[in-house]
């Protein structure tokens, strides 16, 4: 097998736990501070890694010629398995300020996007990926892959359609943000997509759809629609959606399948903060293995709850098989 090349940003992470959220112009105590790594290339990457070292894990994108650049470069050597001869460098990495509220566990972003806006078609060598699997993220959060293109709508939706008529499976994840860009932005890419796994937030927004009721509770009804409305926009094998009750999906024979998130004890859970990447790790690399949907949605639930025990992106993520013993998932 070729391994699986994941795409995207690549960010350094600043954590701070907060007291609780303070209003305009109000001040709050930082209770703790941390760095750590994220966006689709550093999270997704890294789980998959992390899932099976003897995967061949492939990253592409591009990071600034800075330190933290270095720190990124750093952050990927700890895993032997991990490619990173596909990295290109320009400009000033990006960085998030990752908000926690310490009771709640609630979150907020401020991101500097960097040289995650250089990433540009030429920055992919699609003849040399090697790889079964391309997954690519986020949607929104790439300037020059988000603009525009006369052929395809977006340069990213060119992107996959290069990468798929190299015979490569693609992936794509969106990042969940404010305002009403996803009706734009994410339908041109889907035309090329076999693997979309997504948030309710991203999914419902997509597709014009609210997925939780007037009480924040899933409308299952809502949630079917969408995945329906995904397939028929041009996902081609797997339209996923993860939220914190579980996972939901409709597959390549248009079939339905769910299962609910993994049951945590109190305390358990240390921060959120790649959950979501973890889940379409565990999603994609069930995929990689040849298993069916329903079996991509417990391994996506399992590695999420994984992740739920460390604070940053990925120190919680363990191989699959001992995430698996761990959850008592078959």
């Amino acid at each position: 097998m070729g391994g699986i090349a994941v795409a995207g940003n690549m960010i350094v992470d600043k954590i701070k736990i907060v007291r609780a959220f303070p209003g305009r112009h109000e001040l709050t105590h930082i209770l703790s501070t941390s760095d750590s790594f994220g966006g689709a290339a550093c999270n997704t990457g890294m789980d998959l890694a992390r899932l099976d070292e003897t995967l061949d894990v492939k990253i592409v994108g591009v990071i600034g010629d800075d330190a933290d650049g270095d720190s990124v470069l750093n952050f990927f050597r700890q895993q032997p398995n991990i490619d990173i001869s596909r990295i290109r460098r320009r400009g000033k990495n990006a960085f998030t300020d990752v908000i926690t509220e310490a009771e709640s566990r609630a979150r907020t972003f401020l991101t500097f996007p960097g040289s995650g806006d250089e990433f540009d078609l030429d920055d992919v060598d699609a003849d040399h990926l090697n790889c079964e699997i391309f997954h690519i993220g986020y949607i929104l959060l790439m300037r020059t892959l988000d603009s525009p293109d006369p052929v395809y709508g977006t340069k990213m939706a060119h992107l996959l359609k290069r990468i798929k008529d190299k015979g490569i499976l693609t992936s794509v994840d969106v990042v969940s943000e404010t305002g009403n860009r996803y009706q734009a932005l994410v339908p041109p890419s889907l035309k090329y997509t076999d693997f979309f796994i997504v948030n309710e937030i991203e999914a419902g927004k997509t597709v014009g759809l609210e997925l939780r009721d007037e009480k924040g509770a899933i409308n299952a009804e809502n949630v079917k629609e969408a995945l329906k409305r995904l397939k028929d926009m041009g996902v081609s094998r797997w339209a996923m959606i993860h939220t914190p009750e579980g996972g939901w999906g409709l597959d390549e024979n248009g079939v339905f399948h769910e299962s609910e998130s993994i049951s945590l004890p109190e305390g358990y859970i240390q921060g959120t903060v790649g959950a979501g990447d973890a889940f379409c790790a565990g999603a994609l690399y069930a995929a990689y293995k040849g298993k069916g949907m329903q079996e991509a949605i417990r391994w996506g639930n399992v590695v999420a709850a994984c992740s739920l025990s460390m604070p940053g992106g990925t120190e919680g993520v363990v191989n699959m098989e001992e995430a698996l013993k761990r959850f008592g998932a078959k």
